[in-house]
């Protein structure tokens, strides 16, 4: 279902630039540029959330990291 939502008169200019620069329907353009920003929101709260950890959390993730990697060579043929 279709919902209208009103943006800045400048914002909607530079929807219609970026529809028409990618040969876009607007709704598509518009849809794209929110996922994208969803997208930038998921990471940088990723980012955050690893940023808070302690030094302990830290080196556990450390050493997991490390018996993963060892997986990288240990012979076995990758699918």
């Amino acid at each position: 279902m279709a919902e209208t939502v009103r943006i800045a008169p400048d914002a909607h200019a530079a929807l219609v630039e970026i529809a028409k620069t990618m040969h876009l329907p607007l709704t598509e353009a518009l849809s794209r540029a929110i996922e994208r920003y969803r997208r930038d929101l998921f990471f940088e709260q990723l980012e955050a959330s690893f940023a808070g950890r302690t030094e302990p959390e830290r080196k556990a993730d450390e050493a997991e990291l490390a018996v993963w990697d060892r997986t990288l060579s240990d012979g076995a043929e990758s699918e």
